[in-house]
């Protein structure tokens, strides 16, 4: 008995182009693989129709997610819990998309950068994922994937954001902990990569004295969120950098 190929079908209307029939799996796959898995044109295919859409998700954001992050893609799944799976255009905007720009595009900030978002040298600690960990959950695996800094955020001074992802954050202690302290949810804001609700680290009394020192901010400005499916999101306002620091960089 032969499998039975899912087949995705096209839900615009009768004047769709789509109704003509689609290019096959392979050839996209070839086109795309040429184009270096550019994220861009992987966005602009998923808005054509739900068939595009669905190829997207299955294969070309997969191929991207491993394309740019391969180790990290490894190893989130060695020890079998496939924490990607099903959910690659979700770790795919969050190796490439600052939530902090101002535009709700999925990759506005590519072409259009917030000002003062690249820097000569990040203020950043290399080793910043263990540091926004609570000292009982340092066993935990958390990668940060991204961090950037925007500049001259007029009376805020600096600002400083960072993303990442939780290894098999489905058993970590950081959720055991967060549901035990009865962590509040975000009451509006959703998580940039999912759409899945928010905990509130700050609320819940979880962040660590070393962030600031690690991140290079002032205390008491760290301010981080995880969401259901494990993604993190944070900001902090950034310590200015003394005139000594500017020579040198001079």
């Amino acid at each position: 008995m032969s499998l039975v190929v899912k087949r995705y079908r096209c839900t615009h209307s009768a004047s769709c182009a789509c109704l003509k029939g689609h290019v096959r799996e392979d050839a996209m796959y070839l086109v795309f693989k040429h184009m270096n898995w550019n994220p861009k044109m992987i966005a602009i295919l998923s808005s054509v129709c739900k068939w595009f859409d669905e190829f997207a998700k299955r294969v070309l954001w997969k191929e991207f997610c491993n394309a740019r992050a391969p180790k990290m893609m490894k190893d989130l799944h060695s020890d079998g819990s496939h924490i990607v799976d099903g959910n690659w255009k979700a770790l795919g905007k969050l190796l490439i998309y600052c939530a902090g720009c101002p535009s709700g595009d999925l990759f506005s900030n590519i072409h259009d950068p917030v000002p003062g978002h690249f820097v000569y040298r990040t203020r950043f600690s290399r080793t910043l994922g263990k540091s926004l960990l609570a000292p009982q959950c340092r066993s935990d695996a958390l990668y940060v994937s991204e961090s950037c800094e925007h500049l001259d955020q007029g009376e805020e001074g600096d600002l400083g954001l960072f993303r990442g992802i939780f290894k098999s954050f489905a058993a970590s202690k950081m959720k055991k902990m967060l549901i035990e302290r009865q962590a509040n949810f975000h009451p509006n804001k959703m998580c940039p990569y999912c759409k899945t609700k928010l905990w509130n680290l700050m609320q819940a009394d979880m962040i660590p004295s070393s962030a600031a020192v690690r991140l290079g901010a002032e205390d008491g400005s760290v301010e981080y969120y995880v969401c259901l499916n494990g993604h993190i999101l944070g900001s902090c306002i950034l310590i200015p950098i003394s005139d000594s620091e500017d020579t040198k960089e001079d």
